[in-house]
């Protein structure tokens, strides 16, 4: 296919249909992609790990100023090397902003309340429920619509870890242990695709939360790990920049609702 008309396809709206077809056939990840996820998950959380045990150096530094007048700070960690798995993509983003006026405590408190996701996180966050709570530790399930070229809907399931160094500095870890993509959301023909027939728009997802309260609020950084299909041959000019436009809107996203939210 000519990039021409690649463009008129685009124009004409029928890049959906072109996206599901054959030019990203379903597939399910490989062992080795699965490792591969699993080994940079292992080596990025000793160093979080080690941030949360004091309070100095607690968040990775940014520019305190720009967070202070509003701006949201992003940040792609990606490496050059490592980001490329057989058959998949590893996609590693932080944010930072800060809440003015929020505490630690209201913090937590909104990030506990599941069942209330979708009213602080619409749209792409349609509902949120916990399954099981042990003191700190829960299992919870999230429903998220993702808006983009192309729309695309996951039920995940999750392992969330909550734990504090001290009354000023809390963090959050939340583990996928399982991700499926949802076809004909809404419907009586709704159903989970099986692990053969999803499209790897997202097939792993992991989430750190590390936060701190001073001057007069709340800053708030998140880490966010995930992995996906990797790019269709010959497609990389036309969707690689969607492909990385994803997590990087949605931790955006993520934080600028969140200010809103401890706002109201």
């Amino acid at each position: 296919m000519t990039r021409k008309r690649f463009a008129r396809l685009l124009a004409g709206g029928a890049l959906l249909a072109f996206l599901t077809s054959a030019a990203l056939a379903a597939e399910e990840p490989t062992p080795d992609a699965l490792a591969g996820f699993q080994k940079y998950v292992d080596r990025l959380e000793p160093r979080l790990a080690e941030q949360h045990r004091s309070a100095e150096g607690f968040l990775a530094p940014v520019d305190g100023t720009r967070l202070r007048s509003g701006d949201v700070v992003i940040e792609h960690l990606t490496p050059a090397t490592g980001a490329e798995l057989p058959g998949a993509l590893v996609h590693h983003w932080r944010g930072t902003a800060f809440l003015p006026g929020a505490t630690l405590a209201d913090y937590e408190h909104l990030l506990r309340d599941f069942e209330a996701y979708p009213r602080h996180w619409a749209p792409e966050v349609v509902r949120a429920n916990a399954l099981q709570q042990q003191s700190n530790h829960y299992q919870m399930t999230m429903r998220v619509v993702q808006h983009h070229i192309l729309t695309v809907v996951t039920d995940g399931t999750y392992d969330v870890t909550f734990g504090r160094l001290d009354a000023q500095h809390g963090y959050s870890v939340s583990r996928s242990t399982r991700i499926a993509e949802i076809d004909a959301p809404g419907t009586a023909r709704e159903r989970a695709l099986s692990p053969s027939e999803e499209h790897g728009f997202l097939w792993r997802m992991n989430t750190y939360w590390s936060y701190e309260e001073r001057d007069g609020g709340l800053y708030i950084q998140i880490e966010s790990v995930s992995l996906t299909r990797s790019i269709p041959v010959g497609l990389g000019w036309a969707i690689g920049p969607f492909v990385e436009s994803v997590p990087r809107e949605s931790l955006e996203f993520t934080l600028r609702a969140t200010r809103d939210a401890l706002k109201k």
